[in-house]
């Protein structure tokens, strides 16, 4: 326990030391973006990615997202860690805008519930928006069930401010927080993503039939209140055509691609597009 602590507390450190570098020039900057194709399940073309902050340390190498986020949300670094994935989010959506001029291309990105919670947040959105020139409709806000289940009224105050901004809005790891059912119908949601703990028991034996039943469920659910629906863990041929015939629109896993770097995902464009 005392090393766990220790190791913990020297992640904090360095953290904190990271998140601090953000503030500096890029070639100081240890956090870096990957973008994992959202891929339609009808046409198999890429309509967007999800951005996914990756941590690099300079003696211990990549840092799993799965260590450093927990920190992160516990000592309130997601708050500025969360500013840069936003402001570098539309820094590449407006390059690809540039040089995509024809596609419609979109992109994700997740917001923590503390983030979600800052008074700024609508200012800081519209900022980076007119900043970087970004088409709104094309910048998606991903947010948890939890942090808009804390308080409904002024998450769904909240969600109809980024709405009038013109951004879409989806729930994520849709399916593993249950109370928000009853008020679901209530957010202006453009989309669901099904958690990848369903997708993941479609096609595994014992799983396959209870874990099929819940993703109808929640495909009916989310389009009998008019919201796409995108599965995420994709990893095999039998789970895409499960959810084709579930009706799901889109899909994201490593089935696709993994999360790829910016010019792994340019390449990436140019190839479904060309």
């Amino acid at each position: 326990m005392h090393a766990r602590a220790v190791a913990l507390l020297q992640l904090e450190t360095d953290l904190r030391r990271a998140v601090s570098t953000l503030q500096m020039g890029s070639a100081s900057r240890e956090f870096q973006l990957r973008y994992q194709p959202i891929v339609s399940l009808e046409t198999f073309t890429i309509v967007g990615f999800e951005a996914l902050v990756r941590w690099h340390h300079p003696e211990k190498g990549w840092i799993s997202p799965g260590d450093f986020i927990p920190v992160a949300e516990d000592t309130g670094l997601v708050i500025p860690l969360g500013q840069w994935v936003l402001a570098e989010a539309c820094r590449q959506l407006r390059e690809w805008q540039l040089e995509f001029p024809h596609s419609t291309l979109s992109v994700s990105v997740n917001l923590s519930t503390k983030q979600f919670a800052q008074p700024e947040l609508i200012e800081q959105i519209s900022q980076l928006l007119q900043h970087y020139q970004v088409e709104p409709h094309r910048l998606k806000i991903e947010i948890t069930e939890s942090a808009i289940m804390g308080n409904t009224e002024s998450a769904t105050a909240l969600l109809e401010q980024l709405k009038a901004l013109g951004l879409q809005l989806m729930i994520d790891d849709f399916g593993t927080g249950y109370s928000s059912l009853s008020y679901l119908h209530q957010f202006p949601i453009d989309m669901v993503k099904i958690d990848q703990s369903f997708v993941g028991r479609i096609g595994n034996d014992d799983a396959e039939d209870e874990g099929a039943e819940i993703v109808r469920a929640i495909v009916m659910l989310a389009h009998t209140l008019e919201m796409n629906v995108v599965a995420e863990g994709i990893e095999t041929a039998e789970q895409v055509s499960q959810l084709k015939i579930l009706k799901a629109e889109y899909g994201q896993g490593y089935f696709f691609a993994k999360p790829l770097s910016s010019e792994e995902a340019a390449t990436l464009i140019k190839a479904n597009f060309h």
